[in-house]
């Protein structure tokens, strides 16, 4: 039908694919351009144009699916491209190509490829479903019998594709492949599959028969039928073998040596990263049951593993004793058990020993570390104290933090992770608020480029430049050279990948593949505050107001002083016209941040939507005027209003401003509503985002 070409998108700066027609295919390819335009899932490859004879599409680095795969992997790749076709034939679109070399396995899953046999059932000439007469439509050793034979298909066609791709996936080879096409076509319509020794063996059975009646119904049917053959088979969403590191006991006799137990579990979480196919919780999920007497059973069903670590840190002098344990979620068997006696400074190859063991134990590989240079001790204490303080959004934290960091490179300067670490913090203070840009960002710069002469490589670093180079300068082709240098190997950190997919994918427009990203993030670590809130920024973006108020809320439930969740919660309720619970919450974010321009802006508008505008005005009026944050401010009290050429008045000035991370907090998570006003593309060209003319 066409050749496909690797391009560069020169506006963006990004590459993507662009496919051409070849003579006599006009009407299929005007059908692909429509199937894919339809959709919106991070599962299926994103149009981003289409012209008269071509296609610009998501250009998807990976490979095609191909088995055997172990039947953990072959049942969660399934279960992404059921979910792709559900949300295909919810658009009323049937795939009729379903086969292994169009399923692209890529770093973020499966990508459902090619649509250009795909059919719209409500096509308008009361047929679709019917091919040509005699004429046969798609891959032999694929089709449904009633496709091979050139009659009406519907959705439980896609269905028998779908149990062959399953069959190959899980056994390596090709249900009905025969020496020729009409011998193909021939058992495709009468044979039965060949014996499928597997668990899976009755899903795959009913979505290859032979009768359409006698298969599952929908898509939705297939998806119910994965996920509890998945339960049954303790299969984690993305990995056979999981693991959360929780925090070490610490029986020390000084109680503020709680920041060392707890910076070496968060060492070794690190370290077990580098195990391939282990899926490793994150620190703020795992950490979230410290203190608590959880059963094993319920943390692991929590978090979705199958296996616990724990353990317990003594310091005397010196000298350090390390014990741990690795213990089966499903029966609390512990698997290995290890006590380490060493000298304080040999902290760093105990981290080391113990995730080895622990791959051992397994039976896993770990990835040999990159060279690293390690810190002086005192430095290194410093930064685990930093760690400490992280993740706790009080102005108190964030002083205590900065305070920590200050001293690690004190006594250390050579230590590269806390200037990315100072960094970060005057990149979050001008983002709430307080700090102007002008001096933050140049600040956060310096220091990553400090952080990038001790470690070149560090990811990072690279990253905080490509915010700097995005957010604050509006460059988007040194954001993209620089985030491509942070993401260029696995694993990432979760809040690596949360800056990759907020401030980079999300910045730029990518907003499905940002979503997949996010997802991936929650996924690693369930329990974390921030993440449920950046996807609840996004969600607005594709028409999802409601599941983003269902990501805010999780993320005010995880943390009750999380104020500036709080915020977003109540913009979102005030925009679907819930004044009193938008009310609630903005009462919540200014008793966090008074300060806060997200807060104020929140306020003022929960106070005129009930009817206060009298008490509105005095905030209204800390908000204008040369007031660093005013506009931001404005601009939520604007939208969570209603009024929408206002709020587009005030972007334009928070841009002025060079407010970081207002580009996906606000620009691109209500564009649908902003791009209203005939001014909206003149906001977008001040940030070197504008369209087309």
């Amino acid at each position: 039908m066409g050749e496909v070409y690797k391009a560069v998108d020169t506006r963006l700066g990004r590459a993507v694919a662009i496919k051409t027609l070849k003579s006599g295919h006009g009407q299929r390819f005007q059908l692909e351009a429509k199937a894919i335009a339809a959709l919106n899932h991070p599962h299926i490859c994103v149009l981003h144009d289409v012209g008269p004879d071509y296609l610009v599409m998501e250009y998807v680095e990976g490979t095609p699916l191909h088995g055997p795969l172990p039947l953990g992997e072959a049942l969660r790749v399934a279960s992404e491209v059921v979910e792709a076709l559900e949300a295909a034939h919810a658009k009323g679109i049937l795939h009729r190509d379903l086969k292994p070399a169009n399923i692209m396995m890529t770093s973020t899953g499966a990508k459902l490829l090619d649509f250009g046999l795909a059919k719209m059932t409500d096509d308008a000439d009361g047929d679709a479903t019917r091919t040509v007469e005699g004429t046969v439509l798609g891959t032999a050793g694929y089709m449904s019998p009633e496709q091979a034979q050139g009659r009406p298909v519907d959705a439980r066609s896609d269905v028998f594709s779908l149990g062959t791709v399953l069959y190959e996936l899980i056994s390596g080879r090709r249900v009905f492949e025969r020496s020729s096409m009409l011998e193909t076509l021939n058992a495709v319509v009468h044979s039965e599959a060949p014996p499928l020794e597997s668990p899976a063996v009755g899903v795959v059975k009913r979505c290859l028969a032979k009768q359409a009646c006698d298969r599952f119904q929908t898509m939705s049917d297939v998806k119910a039928a994965l996920q509890q053959l998945r339960a049954e088979k303790h299969e984690p969403a993305h990995s056979a073998l999981s693991i959360a590191v929780l925090p070490f006991a610490n029986l020390s006799r000084d109680a503020d040596d709680d920041y060392f137990s707890d910076g070496l579990a968060e060492e070794i979480i690190n370290a077990l990263t580098r195990v391939p196919g282990l899926k490793v919780i994150a620190r703020t999920s795992a950490f979230a049951f410290k203190g608590k007497n959880e059963d094993i059973r319920r943390i692991a069903h929590t978090l979705g593993v199958t296996h616990l670590l724990e353990g317990s840190v003594r310091r005397a002098g010196g000298r350090v004793r390390v014990t741990a344990q690795l213990i089966h979620a499903a029966d609390g068997a512990h698997r290995w058990s290890q006590r380490y006696d060493r000298e304080m400074s040999d902290i760093f190859a105990v981290q080391d020993d113990i995730a080895a063991a622990i791959a051992g134990a397994l039976k896993l590989q770990l990835a040999p570390a990159s060279e690293r240079r390690m810190p002086s001790l005192p430095a290194y204490e410093a930064y685990l104290r930093y760690r400490s303080y992280q993740w706790q959004f009080t102005p108190e934290a964030s002083r205590r933090s900065r305070e920590c960091l200050e001293q690690a490179l004190a006594l250390d300067p050579e230590f590269a992770l806390p200037y990315v670490g100072l960094a970060d913090y005057h990149f979050a203070l001008a983002a709430v608020g307080g700090s102007p840009s002008h001096e933050a960002m140049p600040r956060a710069r310096e220091l990553a480029q400090r952080a990038l002469e001790i470690d070149p490589e560090l990811p990072e670093a690279h990253a905080m430049l490509g915010i700097v180079a995005g957010h604050y300068e509006y460059d988007w082709t040194e954001a993209e050279r620089r985030f491509r240098l942070a993401v260029k190997r696995e694993p990432l950190s979760p809040h690596l990948r949360q800056w990759y997919a907020t401030f980079f994918l999300f910045a730029t427009g990518r907003a499905d593949e940002a979503r997949l990203q996010l997802s991936r993030v929650i996924e690693e670590d369930p329990l974390c505050q921030m993440w449920r809130l950046m996807r609840a920024n996004l969600l607005p973006s594709v028409g999802l107001e409601h599941q983003a108020l269902d990501d805010a809320r999780k993320a005010v439930e995880l943390d009750p002083g999380f104020w500036i969740g709080w915020a977003d919660l109540g913009l979102l309720h005030a925009r679907l016209h819930q004044h009193t619970e938008a009310m609630q919450c903005a009462e919540k974010a200014m008793a966090g941040a008074p300060w806060c321009p997200y807060s104020i802006g929140m306020m003022a508008a929960a106070l005129a939507n009930q009817g206060h505008a009298d008490r509105a005005e005095p905030l209204l009026a800390a908000l204008r005027g040369d007031t660093y944050g005013g506009p931001v401010g404005l601009a939520v009290y604007f939208l969570a209003r209603g009024q929408i050429e206002q709020a587009v008045e005030s972007s334009a000035e928070a841009v002025q401003q060079r407010f970081p991370a207002f580009i996906p907090r606000m620009i691109r998570a209500f564009e649908p509503s902003l791009r209203r006003s005939a001014a909206w593309p003149g906001v977008l060209k001040k940030i070197n985002l504008a369209g087309p003319p």
